[in-house]
């Protein structure tokens, strides 16, 4: 039988609100204008470069990796809508595959997030708008389905948060107050529903009620609403999950002790600005937090899709700026850190994907240099992209 564990949410608000007031919590005051620095990522971070074998053609594939452990890449094939699922070593050795697509029971449909648990062998399925996990082993034996809560639906923001549980955002009000139009919204779904849950059975161990300014992030087209299309509610780092409801721009960390505190907000709130601006979650990694800033504008280039910018906190100094990421080894090549990087699940680390085609125009350019060069020389253009693992210090 499952519980369910619910903190007082008004500690939430006095927490925040005493952050605030005493003004120890860092700020992200965009009534500032930060400098642009030259970052390279070689003296923050490690960086190595991968590349998935291509020689065995049981393991070509058309997609991209959908999740990391310490020895394991899982990629979903679906650029050739095959359904299958490939297992390879953190160095890009083929290791299995398999393929249960379908409609019928042990099978997936449509895979929106994976998570592997590589001590287990427990592959954790997630379809789009599903309200079921289904898990395999890394050859495709199903093992067990796991439901959600009652009424609630899992989205993109889905997490590993330690050996024996799994957390996620409920993303089922988020429907609730588009039919709703982001009007006279009630109180009652003014809150973002997160979910601690049982890698074993789905058993309910903590449930979060995060509050949100009553915004809508969008336009309106023909009187209709277009919600922003990037909202990132949580993120994975070394102390736990942060969370964040972009409405409210702040971020607060919910603890491996299962805690919560406000660690960062950007001011001015987004209802105070126009065209209004909002913090989009943020990336803490080694010595830095990297922090994705959308502008709500009409006349964006896809609806939904609107103007970003980044900034980058050390976070020893407090020092903010707008970085200008750079790799040695591909001159001209320009690179940002930003939340979705995170959903590949290797902790403190985010990867970079790497066309082929314009690595071999930029090795006839005589734009790659060192490791990056050599390895890019030994492949042909038809061989599978080239990624860039970068783990911070």
């Amino acid at each position: 039988m499952k519980t369910t564990l619910y903190p007082i949410i008004s500690l939430v608000i006095t927490i925040y609100s005493c952050q605030q007031q005493n003004g120890d919590l860092p700020s992200l005051d965009l009534s500032k204008s930060y400098p642009e620095k030259e970052i390279l990522l070689t003296d923050i971070a490690d960086v190595t470069y991968l590349h998935i074998n291509a020689n065995d053609e049981e393991y070509l594939y058309s997609g991209s990796i959908r999740a990391v452990t310490e020895n394991t890449i899982i990629i979903f094939d679906w650029g050739r809508s095959s359904g299958e699922i490939f297992f390879f070593t953190i160095d890009g050795i083929p290791m299995s595959h398999f393929n249960r697509m379908g409609n019928g029971p042990g099978e997936y449909r449509n895979i929106h997030r994976v998570i592997y648990d590589e001590k287990a062998d427990d592959l954790f399925v997630v379809d789009y708008w599903n309200t079921i996990i289904q898990v395999f082993s890394s050859t495709g034996r199903y093992k067990r389905e796991i439901d959600l809560p009652d009424g609630a639906r899992m989205g993109n923001d889905f997490v590993s948060f330690d050996n024996e549980s799994l957390f996620f955002y409920d993303t089922s009000r988020e429907a609730e107050r588009f039919d709703m139009n982001y009007k006279n919204l009630p109180a009652n779904i003014l809150f973002s529903p997160f979910y601690l849950i049982s890698k074993t059975d789905g058993a309910v161990l903590d449930h979060i009620e995060l509050p949100m300014a009553p915004l809508f992030l969008g336009i309106y087209l023909n009187g209709e609403p277009v919600p922003a299309r990037s909202k990132i509610r949580m993120i994975k780092c070394a102390d736990g999950v942060l969370l964040c409801n972009p409405e409210s721009d702040t971020v607060f960390l919910y603890g491996k002790d299962r805690s919560l505190t406000p660690v960062l907000h950007k001011i001015p709130p987004a209802d105070a600005t126009n065209p209004m601006t909002y913090l989009n979650n943020m990336v803490d990694m080694g010595s830095y937090q990297f922090m994705e800033v959308y502008t709500v504008q009409a006349g964006a280039i896809y609806p939904g899709i609107f103007p970003v910018k980044y900034y980058m906190r050390n976070k020893k100094t407090g020092e903010i700026f707008q970085p200008k990421l750079l790799l040695p080894e591909y001159s001209g090549k320009e690179f940002t850190i930003s939340p979705a990087q995170t959903k590949m699940g290797l902790e403190n680390s985010i990867f970079f994907e790497l066309d082929l085609l314009e690595l071999k125009e930029a090795y006839a350019q005589n734009r790659l240099n060192g490791k990056l060069k050599e390895l890019v020389a030994t492949l042909k253009e038809d061989d599978n992209n080239i990624y860039v693992i970068v783990q911070f210090k």
